[in-house]
């Protein structure tokens, strides 16, 4: 018999800002630009894409083009969304 597997919502995941942070932290570790697309379309959906939408001054159909796999959004668009999600990027030195 065959068990049937529940759709996995990675939204659902993205409760709280510490959940948040280390998984868009991971995304960030990892260097994958298309993850981090989709990893910000996650977090701007967890938080509510009509919120993300108007705290970035973007149209909320751009802000869907603009995360969606293969996009290729300009890099002051991928700033205007990770701060309108809140999220404070910083760099260090590789170790």
């Amino acid at each position: 018999m065959a068990e049937k597997l529940l759709p996995f919502d990675m939204v659902k995941l993205l409760d709280s800002d510490e959940m948040i942070s280390e998984y868009l932290s991971q995304v960030l570790e990892d260097g994958d630009s298309d993850e981090l697309l989709r990893a910000l379309g996650y977090i701007a959906k967890a938080k509510g894409m009509a919120m993300v939408a108007q705290e970035s001054g973007l149209g909320r159909e751009s802000l869907y083009k603009a995360l969606s796999p293969g996009a290729k959004p300009r890099f002051d668009t991928v700033l205007k969304v990770i701060k309108a999600l809140g999220v404070k990027l910083h760099a260090e030195p590789v170790s």
